[in-house]
Parts: C-alpha cells; sequence; structure tokens
C-alpha cells in the first residue's frame, strides 16, 4: 500500500509477529489492558515460542475498534464481545455468499457452454431427475400423418 501499512489482503495482516508492547502503543492503549481483552476472548492473542503474547495488525485494528466503541459509544465489555462474534459471523457468512455466487456463475457458463454446443440451438436444456437412461426416437411426421 502507498502510506506503507499492510491491508487486510495481505498476509502480513494475520501475522501474529507484534508483541505486546508494540501492538499496545499501536492500539493506543496499556499492556495490560491487552491482557485482559485476552482473558476476556475479545483478541485472541497467539503465542510465541517463550510463551510470550504475539499480535498481528488485524488484532491492533481490532483493539481500536474495542476501544472506539468502550469510550465513544459507551458499550460495555460484553456487548463489544457480542458485536465482534456477529461481525465475524457477518464477515463469513459473506464469504461463503461470494463462493457461492462465484460456484452459480460458472454453472451458468457451463450451460452456456453446452447451449451452444447442442445439436438444435435455440431449445433449452431440461434437466431431469430421472435416474435411468431412455432413449428416445424422433421420426418426422409424414404428411399422411396430419
Amino acid at each position: 500500500m502507498a502510506d506503507g501499512f499492510v491491508g487486510s489482503g495481505d498476509p502480513a495482516y494475520d501475522a501474529k509477529v507484534l508483541m505486546i508492547s508494540v501492538a499496545a502503543r499501536m492500539a493506543g492503549m496499556h499492556p495490560q489492558t491487552l491482557r485482559q481483552y485476552d482473558r476476556l476472548g475479545l483478541v485472541q492473542a497467539g503465542r510465541a515460542a517463550g510463551g510470550g503474547r504475539r499480535y498481528s495488525v488485524r488484532d491492533v485494528v481490532l483493539l481500536r475498534e474495542v476501544q472506539r466503541l468502550s469510550q465513544d459509544d459507551g458499550v460495555n465489555l460484553a456487548g463489544i464481545k457480542r458485536i465482534i462474534g456477529l461481525e465475524q459471523l457477518l464477515e463469513q457468512a459473506q464469504a461463503r455468499l461470494a463462493e457461492m455466487e462465484a460456484e452459480l456463475n460458472a454453472a451458468y457458463r457451463r450451460i452456456a457452454e453446452l447451449e451452444a454446443m447442442a445439436r438444435f440451438p435455440g431449445r433449452e436444456i431440461v434437466p431431469t431427475t430421472r435416474t435411468s437412461t431412455a432413449l428416445v426416437v424422433w421420426r418426422p411426421r409424414r404428411s399422411t400423418d396430419r
């Protein structure tokens, strides 16, 4: 990014590499506040080999949001935890919806390809629920059959 910060699409955004003192300074909080939020489950810190907490840029953004909700909007920590949980569920649902839309678009493209290859263009492909194979014989009408 132009401003030097990693964005949410960058793998470094989720890397748990920031020591608690650095994350606390970036979030504008005391390290003890981060420890409390970790214990409450508001922000899930990673752990270094020696057991120290490690945070990601995503965590710092979340910590800033927790602080904003608490200080500016007066939401208590239980409410903030619920809001965070609902936002995570929404993100998961949006990601799943995007996957399903991509699958649907791929299916539409495949149908269009099959229709383009059809022996009699302009006729729709009709899905069937039959599990057995059927043979359909078509004979043109003779002038005497009408």
